[in-house]
């Protein structure tokens, strides 16, 4: 079987581990694309980046206008293969599927925690953008797969569980996997290839707990690991069970939890200062029976 394969690396890395990981994946006659953005220049803003990415990606599909593309990104090079489908709707009806691993679709809480103001031009104010809306509408429309890791209950580490969560995607959650080998690691190969041969989209979560959860997405938070879920206290138990609980930590800053009727928290989230009050104000209109 002959197809483009576009590998993308992420932050803080270059291309060598997940082309090396595309090759044992994919068969001889494929076409691999993996460009490397050099490590040191994925620490400055991505737009260079996606560009770089943009351009490489046009030749190839100029290059080979009859053969249908697979897609992997890992962490941020899922995200710029977003922006791409995003700003290109006219690939998407060559796209077999599209695969995200240890993505931060959601916004990376460590982007937003080194530039909460957005104020430098660097890559953390990019990774800390909410994502979610563009990937949901590629996901409704492309087979998509997020591969995440539970390393310490709640993140692969660098990237919570929770920010790689979207809908129509579905969603993997392998274990004790770090961040930084998700791009060579064999499970994920396997979880790739396990996908690609039947590449399938997953619809929304139609319970009451799904729809509580995609409007805590539709609020300005971040998403975070699920560790303070114990501090938080009851805000709202709900007729199935769940719940919402608050904790407001020694900076004044108003986490958000939403668990199910046996106290296993789904969603995790905080709220910047600014974001504060209009927060409170939504939450307790979804307290409101």
């Amino acid at each position: 079987m002959s197809y483009v394969l576009f590998a993308q690396h992420g932050w803080a890395d270059t291309h060598h581990s997940l082309a090396g990981l595309a090759r044992q994946i994919a068969p001889d006659a494929a076409v691999l694309c993996t460009p490397d953005l050099g490590w040191w220049r994925t620490w400055l803003p991505m737009e260079a980046r996606i560009r770089q990415v943009e351009a490489e990606a046009t030749a190839v599909l100029r290059q080979y206008p009859d053969l249908p593309v697979r897609i992997m990104g890992h962490s941020m090079g899922g995200l710029i293969w977003i922006e791409l489908l995003t700003r290109h709707p006219e690939w998407r009806s060559r796209v077999h599927s599209l695969v995200v691993i240890g993505s931060p679709v959601g916004g990376s809480d460590l982007g937003r925690l080194f530039d909460p103001l957005g104020a430098f031009p660097l890559v953390a104010r990019d990774l800390g953008r909410d994502r979610r809306p563009l990937a949901e509408a590629i996901a409704a429309e492309i087979p998509t797969l997020s591969i995440a890791s539970d390393l310490d209950g709640g993140s692969d580490g660098t990237v919570p569980l929770f920010a790689t969560q979207f809908s129509h995607a579905r969603w993997i959650c392998l274990r004790g996997l770090s961040h930084a080998i998700l791009n060579r690691h064999a499970q994920v190969g396997a979880a790739v290839q396990a996908f690609w041969h039947q590449p399938t989209s997953t619809p929304p979560d139609p319970t009451p707990l799904g729809h509580l959860k995609t409007a805590l997405h539709a609020l300005p938070l971040t998403d975070c690991h699920p560790r303070d879920f114990p501090r938080a206290r009851l805000q709202c138990r709900y007729p199935e069970g769940h719940s919402l609980s608050l904790w407001l930590n020694a900076a004044g800053v108003l986490h958000v939890y939403l668990a199910d009727a046996h106290t296993t928290c789904h969603y995790a989230g905080y709220a910047g200062w600014g974001d504060r009050p209009a927060v409170q104000r939504a939450l307790q209109r979804l307290s409101s029976p």
